[in-house]
């Protein structure tokens, strides 16, 4: 088994990606399993840091996980993912990183943990990173907790005749050491140690399961059925894996229907209306802009200085033509002065009335104008002069 494993590690080094492809034997030691959109990720056996496999229900790497969940996050065929927990625990080291990770990643996909059977220790603190949790009825949670064995052989090799000498540069150097007995010191700074993982690990249940520190403190590091772990908040259903994986499946299909439903019906609706809206908001802004720089543009060509001596000119040229008010002048000013102009017009508006009590510049009423000429319906010069005017106040 450790050749094997050895074997593993030294073709998994060599390769240029994580991921080995389905026709190599290597990818069975780090599974990617995608089944009806839903990525299963073991958490089972021992869990080990620096150490990016998946051994059955015998070990699996906290690197292995964080790559999974990665790849899973990453895969557009990957609708949600699902870890499959069965482990009593392992290492500290590692842990506590691949736990924030996953929690930094949580809300872009959904993730779900299913301890069937249990999940504790260092296994669950990466169920409590999830989503939702997920008991088997005979499985069990918790044991959030931390713990250092030490082996002391001190006995046993005075019983054997071995006497172990150790010279240190300093008292402190190697003490905690299985050859001999365990000092008081040494007791305690290991005890700090474990203290401080234990206060860690319990912000960070209370962190991935908004749940209050004293809360999670005040579970003893016990172990707890499936029930008892609904009510201390450790978890939050009860199921088998199959049932519960199936209805985490069923949440996708039943949102894909609903995005079905409104794309054939709402969706189309939605969009029409909104261009129907827009185009008129932009005709009612595009009149509302044309009416302002028509008026604009008559009261320059009316204003401009060539217009004083060709008053009947300069109206025809602003009512009857598109020439913009500098085109207008350029053209007025290669115009004879008019010879008999109105004594008492002025520019803008005076010219306006005059032309509208001479007829000049060809401008005359309607269709439906009377005998004097004066047209029933408001005459193309009198709508300029109002134009010129502007809004009323």
């Amino acid at each position: 088994m450790a050749e094997r494993l050895g074997e593993i590690e030294k073709a998994g080094s060599d390769s240029d990606g994580f991921w080995f492809s389905d026709d190599d034997y290597r990818s069975r030691y780090r599974p990617y399993v995608v089944k009806n959109g839903i990525l299963h990720v073991p958490v089972k056996g021992v869990l080990l840091n620096d150490f990016p496999y998946a051994l059955g229900g015998y070990a699996t790497g906290y690197e292995y996980i964080w790559q999974a969940i990665k790849r899973g996050v990453d895969d557009s065929t990957v609708k949600g993912i699902a870890l499959i927990v069965n482990s009593g625990g392992g290492m500290v080291a590692g842990n506590f990183d691949l736990v924030d990770r996953m929690f930094s990643v949580r809300g872009i996909k959904p993730i779900r943990a299913f301890a069937a059977e249990h999940a504790y220790s260092a296994a669950y603190n990466i169920f409590a990173a999830t989503d939702h949790g997920t008991v088997a009825r005979t499985g069990g949670v918790g044991s959030i907790g931390v713990v250092v064995t030490h082996f002391e052989y001190s006995k046993m090799f005075d019983e054997a005749g071995i006497a172990i000498n150790i010279i240190r540069s300093k008292p402190g150097k190697m003490e905690g050491n299985p050859y001999e007995k365990l000092s008081e010191g040494a007791r305690e700074r290991i005890q700090e140690r474990v203290d401080e993982f234990h206060k860690q690990f319990v912000a960070m249940v209370a962190r991935n399961r908004s749940m209050d520190v004293k809360a999670v403190d005040a579970t003893g590091a016990h172990t707890f059925m499936a029930q008892q772990a609904i009510e201390n908040g450790l978890a939050d259903e009860v199921g088998a894996l199959d049932d519960a994986i199936t209805a985490f499946e069923a949440t996708f299909s039943e949102g894909d229907e609903q995005m079905a439903e409104i794309s054939q019906a709402d969706f189309d609706t939605a969009v029409a209306a909104a261009l129907v809206a827009g185009k008129e908001q932009g005709k009612a802004e595009g009149v509302k802009e044309g009416a302002s720089g028509e008026r604009a543009r008559v009261v320059a060509i009316l204003g401009h200085d060539n217009a004083k001596d060709r008053p009947k000119a300069a109206l025809a040229a602003a009512l009857e033509t598109d020439l913009s008010a500098e085109q207008a002048g350029k053209f007025l000013g290669n115009l004879n002065a008019e010879v008999a102009p109105v004594a008492d017009v002025g520019a803008p508006e005076g010219m306006l009335k005059a032309a509208m009590q001479n007829g000049g510049a060809g401008i005359s009423g309607g269709a439906d104008a009377d005998a004097s000429g004066n047209g029933s319906e408001m005459s193309r010069a009198e709508k300029a002069l109002l134009m010129t005017k502007g809004p009323a106040h």
